[in-house]
């Protein structure tokens, strides 16, 4: 009977998966697609608005004419010189790049504080070109489609509830190994597109280089800090240099160039001069355990150790052993309600106990000790709330269950009072640090750097970092190396 029910399906099947066959723009042949091209640049177009909500386009009108500038050269030899492309510079210190359906194309400052030519931008920018002429977003969503099809018409026809998830599961399969075939095409045609406008396509391997070391650092960091790493998606991330297939594919592109390839080294640091390294000033900068933020006119010192995130929405600081945090967060005053009311009608919180009020300066506030499901289970946590102008300024924070959960109370207490509007050496520091190009000389060291350097972390390693010198060496005389200051 089952076998029955599947043969009785296939027709079905055949009628659902039907209308999808296009031109492969790359290799001339038949894909099996379910979008078209102007879907697809429409998904793109829809996509684009909410990519730049979350990430903010950074504000360099040069250096986005300059990373554009190298895109569409790029993008003018490629597989697909009819769509329009847009590159865009997003204002985070995150190390990604990545394409959107359609030729919308995005790089980081994260990313470009760690390239060191035009070429090795143009590597980055070939790779993402790669995946948008290649369509490998299309491929990968009518794989996921398909076989969400399949198994869902199959569990329904035979009854047997299991094979839509195995059909799932089958399905990620495919698509994870998908990924990786198209993330080394996508360096082929990268690779191609750079010999084509006269780079070398082994800038893609010295990419891989700074980008493999820049994501062990990150990975040891995050692992002290006890967070996620931060790391670029790209094959860039998950091969090393030496492999096989993409050694095979560089060299394949290498003879397609002709004459000299150029490298824009020069041309490339001059373009970054200035670019803003770690916080921007539009989230607020750290430095050590105090944070600033200019346009909101404020500082907080947080307890000494405790490892502060910096979030779109929220500041979220947390113990060096990870058994405390403290998150805080600003958000509209709509109604002259009492600060206690506030925490009932707007934060919900219920059964307030310890609450008193208090005062900041000039700042009303109300706070006291309240229940609230967490990851962990329910926690009594510290509310605190102050009233500044139209805003409403939210502490919430506590220990595990583990121990006392109260033990961090007076650390949270204090973080608290120590909110304060900027004074004026402050706002000094409050400014984003920033990459200046400097020329090395006979004497020039970066351990010596590092001592003069705000970086508050790792300094000496960072600064090898955004050179190309980690974890040794050290710059030749004469040579143009990335400072921060």
């Amino acid at each position: 009977m089952k076998g029955r029910a599947l043969l009785r399906v296939l027709p079905l099947l055949v009628l659902l998966l039907a209308p999808g066959c296009a031109t492969n723009p790359v290799t001339g042949g038949t894909d099996f697609v379910l979008m078209s091209e102007d879907q697809e640049i429409a998904l793109g177009r829809k996509l684009h608005p909410q990519i730049l909500k979350q990430m903010p386009a950074y504000e360099d009108p040069a250096l986005a004419r300059y990373v554009r500038s190298v895109g569409e050269r790029l993008a003018e030899t490629s597989h697909r010189p009819g769509l329009i492309y847009r590159f865009t510079v997003l204002d985070s210190p995150d190390v990604n790049a990545f394409a959107l359906p359609g030729g919308y194309i995005y790089v980081t400052r994260g990313i470009l504080a760690y390239l060191n030519s035009e070429a090795e931008l143009a590597a980055v920018l070939g790779h993402e070109i790669g995946h948008v002429t290649a369509r490998h977003s299309v491929r990968q969503y009518t794989t996921a489609t398909t076989t969400s099809l399949l198994g869902a018409v199959i569990a329904g026809a035979t009854g047997v509830r299991a094979a839509g998830d195995l059909a799932s599961i089958a399905g990620t399969a495919i698509v994870r190994g998908y990924g990786r075939k198209h993330e080394l095409e996508a360096d082929r045609l990268g690779a191609e597109y750079l010999a084509r406008n006269g780079y070398d396509p082994r800038a893609m391997l010295r990419v891989i280089g700074v980008l493999k070391d820049q994501e062990a650092f990150e990975r040891e960091r995050a692992k002290e800090e006890g967070r996620e790493p931060r790391v670029y998606h790209g094959l860039f991330a998950t091969h090393p240099d030496n492999d096989r297939r993409l050694q095979e594919v560089i060299a394949a592109a290498g003879r397609l160039g002709t004459g000299p390839a150029r490298d824009g080294r020069d041309t490339y640091l001059d373009a970054i001069e200035g670019l803003v390294f770690g916080d921007s000033e539009r989230e607020g900068v750290r430095r050590g355990n105090r944070f600033y933020h200019l346009a909101l006119d404020f500082a907080l010192t947080f307890p000494p150790g405790w490892r502060i995130d910096n979030l779109p929405d929220r500041l979220v600081a947390r113990t060096p052993k990870g058994d405390g945090m403290l998150q805080f967060t600003m958000t509209d005053l709509n109604k002259r309600i009492p600060p206690r009311q506030f925490m009932i009608r707007r934060l919900g919180l219920r059964d307030l106990r310890y609450g008193e009020a208090i005062r900041l300066g000039e700042l009303e506030g109300y706070t006291a000790i309240a229940e609230v499901n967490t990851a962990k289970g329910r926690l009594p946590l510290r509310h605190v709330v102050l009233y500044r102008g139209d805003k409403a300024l939210v502490f919430t924070g506590g220990a595990d269950r583990s121990a006392d959960p109260f033990r961090y109370d007076a650390d949270i207490l204090r973080t608290v009072r120590s909110f304060h509007a900027l004074s004026p050496e402050e706002r000094g520091l409050a400014r984003a640090q920033r990459i200046h190009v400097i020329r090395a000389t006979a004497g020039t060291r970066f351990a010596d750097l590092a001592r003069n350097s705000p970086i508050p972390d790792h300094p000496e390693a960072q600064l090898r970092l955004i050179n190309g010198y980690y974890p040794g060496g050290e710059p030749r005389p004469g040579e143009r190396i990335k400072i921060v200051r």
